[in-house]
């Protein structure tokens, strides 16, 4: 920093292009903010570190929640755990460009993704929906909206306003998710097994965030889309069993 302006002078055509040029990592910007990156792509370290982990999770949900061959009945709430995790890491890096990366903030997100799960269960012990099928179709809304709306649109909003847009952008696909979520889950005749391929998908989704190296943030949520529509294929009977029942 300095306080002469001419100083701190940085013409993209003189610095950027040159530096491209010589192979430099590409220019760090908010959806893909990693200056450290000489392209985009997945350290192998990484990926080795994320098979163990995934192994290791799949071990352990193999000894307390039962045979994979009952875990594969709940194959939509594998994916709906994918698609969660992903879509808890956009939240918080969302409320980090926001208002910054702070203890303050993440307790927040974090504070808000709870109520979110509580509010969605507590709404679906009062209330069956006759067409669960249709959440899926205000998620995907949800999610559109998230996607079509970059943080930068927000900071020029105050503060307060900020903050509640941020919310509803954020937190409306989470909450709808855990509509969905619980929706499914509530009937399971195995819930420990039920919960074990969900615990099992939140995990492979929390190592696949590092795809974000690659695709940057925002596109998190077109996989986040993916993997809630391979959730409704998978699930859509159940869901329907749920509705007549």
């Amino acid at each position: 920093a300095s306080e002469d302006p001419a100083a701190l002078d940085c013409p993209a055509e003189s610095v950027w292009d040159d530096a491209r040029a010589e192979g430099a990592p590409e220019p760090a910007t908010d959806d893909h903010p990693f200056p450290y990156l000489r392209e985009r792509s997945i350290p192998s370290l990484y990926l080795w570190t994320a098979a163990a982990m995934l192994a290791f999770s799949i071990v352990a949900v193999r000894l307390v929640g039962g045979s994979f061959g009952g875990v594969s009945r709940y194959a939509d709430l594998l994916a709906m755990g994918v698609a969660f995790l992903m879509l808890e890491t956009k939240g918080v890096v969302g409320f980090a460009l926001l208002f910054g990366t702070t203890w303050l903030v993440n307790a927040l997100v974090f504070m808000g993704v709870l109520l979110s799960v509580l509010v969605a269960v507590a709404i679906s012990k009062r209330v069956s929906f006759k067409r669960p099928t249709r959440l899926y179709a205000f998620l995907l809304a949800s999610l559109v909206v998230a996607y079509v709306v970059p943080p930068a649109d927000l900071l020029d909003l105050h503060v307060v306003p900020r903050f509640f847009a941020a919310v509803v952008v954020a937190f409306t696909p989470i909450f709808i998710a855990n509509l969905v979520f619980t929706q499914r889950f509530r009937d399971t005749s195995h819930s420990t097994t039920a919960f074990g391929a969900n615990l099992i998908g939140a995990m492979a989704g929390g190592l696949m965030e590092y795809l974000s190296l690659i695709t940057g943030y925002r596109n998190l949520l077109i996989v986040v889309a993916i993997a809630y529509a391979v959730a409704f294929f998978l699930g859509r009977d159940a869901l329907q069993k749920t509705a007549a029942a």
